[in-house]
């Protein structure tokens, strides 16, 4: 679906399966952060419906097609400009750690339990940062869900995300390790203690890296 926001009239798409079916629903702007109702079914709303594919087996099995329902929503109100954040993290005690160091720097956080409820979430809401166990819900780090639903989203959605892995089975900043699971960045479970500090500067260095290309996005009137 296309959808072109009331507020700061940025364009974007929202995948057809995150679409609640005829019902209207509302989402944040991934730009300009405010939020506004869109309705599939045409009307007021500003949104065109395209064609809605068959959901994959996959997709279905983890969760990510269904009914709307609005408790699937992470966040029922964000500041204008807030960034967000979704923890999926196995282990309870680096879990609590790692969300009180995602909340100091200023993230809306929600971590949810399963790769069911996170699917959900990202139904509604384009995080701004997402950090990812490579273990999640899954006993095979190769087979996780969470993972291969990122790897199927459009890249206009993908570059507005950045995507941490944490894994036992590579090095921190191992850029070719990051390239092969199509995230941002990888950090060993090793450096933890340097979390904070990792995460700030790559974040910073891939909005520096994208600058030019979503100012000129801006210029052309697609951002």
């Amino acid at each position: 679906m296309d959808v072109a926001c009331e507020h700061c009239q940025s364009k974007f798409k929202i995948p057809d399966e995150k679409v609640p079916k005829d019902q209207a629903f509302s989402i944040t702007c991934p730009k300009c952060k405010k939020k506004f109702s869109v309705d599939p079914r045409g009307g007021a709303a500003k949104a065109k419906a395209e064609p809605k594919p068959a959901a994959s087996t996959s997709t279905q099995s983890s969760g990510a097609a269904g009914a709307y329902d609005a408790a699937d929503r992470p966040f029922d109100f964000l500041e204008e400009g807030a960034e967000t954040a979704l923890l999926c993290e196995p282990d309870a005690a680096v879990r609590e750690q790692m969300a009180q160091r995602l909340k100091s720097m200023g993230y809306y956080l929600t971590s949810p339990e399963n790769s069911r409820a996170v699917l959900k979430q990202m139904r509604y809401h384009l995080f701004d940062v997402i950090v990812l166990n490579e273990m999640f819900d899954t006993r095979n780090p190769d087979q996780n869900n969470v993972l291969r639903y990122l790897e199927r989203l459009s890249m206009e959605d993908r570059r507005n995300m950045f995507v941490v892995l944490i894994t036992e089975r590579f090095r921190t900043m191992d850029n070719m390790a990051a390239f092969h699971n199509s995230v941002n960045i990888v950090i060993n479970r090793e450096n933890l203690n340097d979390f904070e500090k990792i995460l700030k500067k790559a974040v910073a260095e891939n909005a520096a890296f994208y600058k030019v290309y979503r100012d000129a996005m801006v210029k052309a009137g697609r951002a």
